[in-house]
């Protein structure tokens, strides 16, 4: 197939891709990692975000371990019954799931898949009833650079034409991934994000609104001096908006501590931030109105009482 791909017109450099859900062997203790084969020598890992550590230098034995795993540069782990060295330690490379990505040659990739343990041989044989249990490793995908200039729409219609492969361009692989594989966990999160929007507006209203109260004989005595009630109003939003800039500031700062503890990345976009911040001054300016609403029912006279 890879080889089909670099004879089309406009194609640059293609690259072989496979990825698997394996268990590593470290000092005695498993954990779960998700190796990404690499198309080794084309694809040494260059691309990967490095923390520490280098790219792969040959094509066999060699691993690029994500930092969450809790390795160290030069450390030796056993995968699928043979032992590679770790040469690089990337950050933030995790899978949709949350277990730390293993770069390896894709040579290596497939020797992993390849190589099944005893009890897993054993209970495949007896499910299937079979003597020999058939090998699933295979090429997931083709990555294809294309030259610029490249007419997107012939290659497309050229793999087409094959009748055995598809074709997706990056912004339909995101598609794919953020509005079909992660649909329900988006839901959930819109949720649950929700609901905390709306207990914060029903607290910041409340802690307004007894903030007015004690305020009471002060805005009386204001308006027994002659402040219009537009001044009144705009302490109190000035007020409400204060404590909810405050909210926000620590809520994202607090955020950029805790993010990088958690399993799966988490990406703060500007954009979302920004929109974030805009729906805190809503309901800041929303959360006002209550206090204001009881501000405006003083009476200059109440000061004298």
């Amino acid at each position: 197939m890879d080889r089909r791909v670099a004879g089309l017109d406009g194609v640059a450099r293609v690259r072989r891709f496979m990825q698997s859900d394996q268990q590593i062997v470290h000092e005695g203790a498993r954990k779960r990692a998700t190796v990404v084969g690499l198309d080794y020598p084309t694809d040494a890992g260059g691309w990967v975000t490095l923390a520490r550590g280098r790219p792969l230098a040959t094509g066999r034995q060699e691993v690029i371990a994500d930092e969450s795993l809790g390795l160290a540069i030069g450390d030796r782990i056993e995968l699928a019954r043979d032992r590679y060295e770790v040469v690089g330690l990337a950050r933030g490379m995790v899978s949709a799931m949350g277990d730390g990505l293993i770069f390896v040659s894709i040579n290596d990739a497939l020797d992993i898949t390849r190589r099944k343990a005893s009890e897993e041989i054993r209970l495949g044989r007896a499910a299937a009833g079979l003597d020999e249990v058939p090998s699933d490793s295979k090429i997931a995908a083709i990555i294809v650079d294309l030259e610029p200039g490249a007419d997107k729409a012939a290659l497309v219609r050229a793999v087409a034409s094959w009748g055995d492969a598809n074709i997706l361009s990056t912004a339909e692989q995101r598609d794919l991934f953020l509005n079909q594989r992660l649909w329900r966990l988006r839901v959930q999160v819109l949720a649950f994000t929700a609901v905390l929007l709306v207990v914060t507006a029903v607290v910041m209203s409340l802690i307004v609104y007894t903030m007015t109260l004690e305020k009471l004989p002060q805005i009386s005595l204001l308006k027994l001096i002659g402040a219009r009630d537009r001044h009144i109003y705009g302490l109190i939003v000035q007020q409400a908006l204060m404590i909810g800039l405050g909210g926000y500031a620590l809520g994202v700062a607090v955020a950029y501590l805790v993010f990088p503890l958690f399993p799966r990345r988490i990406v703060l976009d500007p954009l979302d931030l920004a929109a974030m911040l805009g729906v805190v001054l809503v309901i800041g300016l929303a959360a006002a109105q209550l206090g204001v609403r009881r501000a405006m029912q003083a009476k200059p006279q109440d000061v004298l009482s």
